[in-house]
């Protein structure tokens, strides 16, 4: 079947297909009437938090409904890498390399973040890079046709409605063209990806200028980021992650980064460096983070080749346990990679609640370093 594009106007709705024309919407029927519901909704609401008619009309007067963003959101992908393989693909070379060209392209602004929020150049840089590439991932949603879109599916109306209308405030209270607002399908923009309740929150005008403008102004992008993560309680003394060693045989019930215990506990069960050194100790507590799959996988595979080798000797008249009764508590297990969590790590987390991404913000950070 061959990808088509076209608009088609229904009573005034403008309807985009951007994939095969009988692949669209599971009920396979577009409802017209609960279109305009979500229109006239929008619209009252607006009124009533006195967004301005102009926004009001720009936002509503040529509403489009993208069906591949529908299919985006129904179809998230379930995230499959191991910690290692994202941490390849997300802290690679280039990027790194990038970084360290955007640290000599705007020292003066990174140190007025750093001296205004704690942040520091290393940390901003790190976020910048993993969320947009240093501003070189260019959005191509016009956002309002995307919350639209996403409240009338219906899964998360009340959370896309409430985005879409402070994306309207956002608008009226900078001055903004908000049909020049592009963003993810999801709802996030600008250098930093935010999404429009998170701006409104954290949004800062770095350069002056009296407003606040995250995707075409790099110095308000800044600002809002180390104001967000100084309202995060961050901490510019602390590290965010220290890369350690277990023992073969750990608990990886542990390894989630949930349960917390002061470091001195950590040392007692084992948790060493690398290099087999002492963890430092200070009065502080930390979570442990680990590809739990993998361990699993790594574990499994020492007990088939125990249970293997003591088949080969019983095959060559060696007398050994039955194979088929091998202990996994006495096979020989690898010895466990981890990550200590420090509360930068949590601080971290309610930007992007994933174990992973957090990781790789510290190791990002940390190449970024001078």
């Amino acid at each position: 079947m061959t990808r088509r594009f076209f608009s088609a106007r229904l009573m005034g709705v403008v309807v985009a297909l951007i994939l095969p024309v009988c692949a669209y919407a599971e009920s396979g029927v577009f409802d017209v009437d609960r279109w305009y519901q979500v229109l006239n909704d929008i619209r009252s609401r607006a009124v009533s938090q006195n967004i301005s008619k102009d926004t009001i009309d720009a936002t509503l007067k040529y509403p489009a409904f993208i069906p591949s963003i529908v299919k985006s959101d129904r179809n998230q992908s379930e995230f499959k890498l191991t910690l290692d393989d994202y941490l390849a693909r997300m802290v690679n070379s280039r990027r790194i390399e990038e970084g360290r060209k955007m640290r000599s392209t705007y020292p003066t602004l990174l140190s007025r973040v750093e001296n205004k929020y704690g942040v520091q150049p290393h940390v901003i840089l790190a976020f910048w890079g993993l969320e947009s590439n240093y501003g070189q991932n260019r959005a191509v949603h016009k956002l309002t046709d995307a919350f639209l879109t996403l409240i009338y599916e219906g899964r998360r109306e009340t959370f896309f409605s409430n985005q879409l209308l402070a994306l309207m405030k956002i608008a009226d209270d900078n001055g903004l063209d908000i049909n020049d607002i592009r963003g993810s399908w999801a709802g996030a923009m600008g250098h930093f990806q935010f999404i429009p309740t998170t701006l409104q929150q954290y949004g800062a005008d770095g350069n002056g200028d009296g407003r606040i403008d995250i995707i075409h102004s790099v110095g308000d992008a800044m600002f809002s980021a180390g104001n967000y993560l100084h309202k995060m309680g961050w901490n510019p003394n602390e590290k965010i992650v220290r890369r350690v060693v277990l023992p073969g045989n750990f608990d990886i019930s542990l390894l989630d980064g949930g349960t917390r215990k002061p470091l001195i506990e950590w040392a007692y069960m084992g948790v060493m460096n690398p290099d087999g050194t002492p963890i430092p100790v200070a009065d502080m507590t930390a979570g442990l983070v680990a590809d739990v799959n993998l361990i699993q996988q790594q574990r499994a595979d020492a007990i088939a080749a125990a249970a293997a080798a003591a088949a080969a000797n019983t095959a060559n008249g060696v007398t050994v346990m039955d194979p088929n009764a091998v202990d996994t508590d006495v096979a020989p297990q690898p010895v466990i990679y981890a990550y200590l969590t420090y509360p930068n790590f949590y601080r971290i987390k309610k930007w992007n609640n994933s174990n992973w991404y957090a990781i790789a913000i510290a190791t990002l950070a940390d190449e970024l370093k001078q």
